[in-house]
């Protein structure tokens, strides 16, 4: 017997007015997520279509491996090179590993408890929609935040930035984003933005491994400066390449180029929010270096941080974007040239990225207004001049 006979054997047991119906959501949620699922439209005109919000979600995460598998062997590679540790490959991804893993843990156990309480309470099904807010969090907090931080982050994004709003789809700003503004303002010395943890005591120090030392005493770790911190410290060429200190999603722009080319194929993200965002970044990046506010080319501001990884993954969120496509070329624009408008004339803060996608989402329905009100009046005097 298949898989798919036994839940068709215990599906009725779930089903409402069944012994466990109480649990009919969460049985849902695991169906539909294993198996295609069997309804059909019996009546009426419908469309066919193979896309749905599971496989638009599935794109999405895959897009992200290539930068989440980097930044595994990357948070080893830091660590090992801060230490003078000389590890092997293997060491590297284990300890990567054994530094991210937790994080995952935590957001999808906290994020998606929440929602499988939250569609239990209301008799809703389960969407999909946390999958990629789960898999995106890990990737754009630093790797030493407290387990415990980031459990509170979550809850509040879950609870706050997206259930209040009626779940997957209704809310108005980035769940990922919010989670790490929560943490970024709640909790700001584990979220400087131009400093990043390396490394600090495990195993190997009772090992007799080289380790930094103050005083004579080794130290349980510490903070290595960011290209937004240090920027005339890495070459154009590593930054591209992603093998320096950051976030563990952001620092490869081949990873994130790869993710992106994956999204723009399948037609999963809009590549003109893509591309005016990079065109808005450049622009002020331009501006800021012939008025001297930085002597750094212009497209350093595009390999630097988390700008490209917010341009790919979170600013072309289909939800929390403008919808019009016209809109989406301002929207994106905007994104862009405020993310390093931050960057350069707000000294409190190295980063913009994070604050510009979620100021943008919050104009996103106006920008769409303004954008529909336009063309229609433009085609009611087309109309009159032809009357």
């Amino acid at each position: 017997m298949n898989v798919r006979n036994i839940v068709d054997k215990i599906k009725p047991t779930f089903e409402k007015g069944g012994k466990l119906g109480f649990l009919h959501s969460t049985f849902d949620a695991f169906e539909t997520f294993m198996f295609v699922p069997n309804t059909v439209t019996k009546k009426g005109s419908h469309l066919r279509d193979c896309v749905d919000i599971k496989r638009v979600m599935i794109i999405m995460v895959i897009a992200l491996v290539p930068a989440f598998l980097f930044g595994i062997w990357n948070t080893g590679y830091q660590h090992s090179v801060a230490f003078n540790m000389n590890w092997t490959f293997l060491q590297m991804v284990w300890y990567g590993l054994l530094k991210i893993v937790p994080l995952y843990l935590v957001t999808y156990i906290v994020g998606l408890g929440i929602e499988f309480t939250v569609a239990q309470i209301r008799g809703h099904e389960v969407n999909e929609g946390y999958l990629v807010t789960g898999f995106i969090l890990p990737l754009i907090v630093p790797v030493d935040v407290p387990l415990w931080m980031l459990a509170i982050a979550t809850a509040f994004a879950v609870i706050f930035a997206k259930e209040v709003f009626g779940g997957t789809g209704m809310n108005i700003w980035n769940p990922a984003l919010i989670a790490r503004a929560f943490l970024f303002f709640s909790y700001p010395s584990k979220m400087s933005g131009d400093q990043i943890w390396i490394g600090g005591l495990n195993r190997y120090a009772e090992q007799g491994t080289a380790w930094a030392t103050t005083g004579g005493h080794v130290i349980d770790g510490f903070s290595g400066a960011t290209p937004l911190a240090n920027p005339e410290g890495y070459s154009a060429l590593q930054m591209f390449l992603g093998n320096i200190p950051g976030a563990v999603g952001e620092t490869s722009v081949i990873a994130i180029l790869l993710g992106a080319a994956l999204l723009l194929f399948t037609g999963v993200a809009s590549w003109k929010i893509m591309l005016s965002s990079v065109a808005g970044g450049l622009l002020i990046g331009w501006l800021g270096h012939i008025g001297g506010a930085t002597e750094l080319p212009a497209y350093y501001q595009l390999i630097m941080g988390g700008f490209l990884f917010g341009s790919v993954f979170m600013a072309t969120d289909p939800v929390t974007a403008a919808q019009t496509e016209v809109g989406k070329w301002i929207y994106g624009f905007l994104v862009g040239a405020l993310a390093v408008i931050v960057r350069l004339w707000n000294p409190g803060y190295a980063e913009g990225m994070m604050l510009a996608i979620l100021l943008m989402n919050t104009f996103a329905p106006i920008i769409d207004h303004c954008v529909i009100e336009c063309t229609l009046k433009a085609k009611a005097r087309k109309y009159n001049k032809v009357a």
